[in-house]
């Protein structure tokens, strides 16, 4: 095989391989009326639970190479206690929606083994924005991919007051320092 043959034959090899890289991106669209977020803060006698809603999100992701992109926007000013009086201090005080209404989050990585149909659990790490100020977060994500509809849960536990944000303990009631959320999301999956 002379040298320009064999240039020629690992060009191919290589576009191949790169070919096979790109077939592997996929696209999640996120369904916000099929996805729901809840979450729950511990006080005294009482814990207190509530919703946001999505308001859009895009996640791409290459299961070959771990690479992963995109956004995913919450809708802060949607938050729903189910009680108006702590629904308008959550708001003013503690998440200052007025000024803050959206928190994201930007995935940048994804590990684990992801199949293209059934279950998987895969970990995600990414970016966290609430109050303009960015936090790493990683989060284990458990998969179900049905033909194009995937489904994914979430559990976490975000350290708001470490995070800087105002804890609305009163004298006589006493919350949590950390709140819990869970995360039911739904989506359209293409790239298979």
């Amino acid at each position: 095989m002379s040298p320009w043959e064999k240039a020629g034959a690992i060009a191919i090899l290589l576009g191949c391989a790169a070919s096979s890289l790109r077939a592997q991106e996929m696209t999640v669209e996120l369904d916000p009326k099929a996805t729901t977020i809840t979450f729950t803060l511990e006080a005294t006698l009482h814990s207190v639970h509530g919703s946001f809603a999505l308001n859009r999100g895009t996640i791409h992701f290459n299961p070959a190479t771990g690479s992963a992109g995109g956004l995913v926007v919450v809708d802060l000013a949607s938050g729903e206690t189910g009680n108006q009086g702590r629904n308008h201090k959550m708001h003013k005080d503690v998440l200052e929606s007025e000024r803050y209404p959206e928190a994201t989050f930007a995935p940048t990585k994804i590990s684990g083994a992801f199949s293209g149909q059934g279950e998987s659990k895969v970990q995600m790490d990414g970016v966290f924005k609430l109050q303009g100020t960015e936090h790493a977060m990683s989060v284990a994500v458990l998969v179900k991919v049905s033909g194009h509809r995937l489904t994914g849960q979430v559990q976490l536990s975000i350290p708001y007051v470490e995070w800087g944000l105002k804890n609305p303990s009163t004298l006589f009631l006493h919350v949590g320092h950390t709140v819990a959320v869970e995360i039911d999301a739904a989506g359209e999956l293409t790239g298979q």
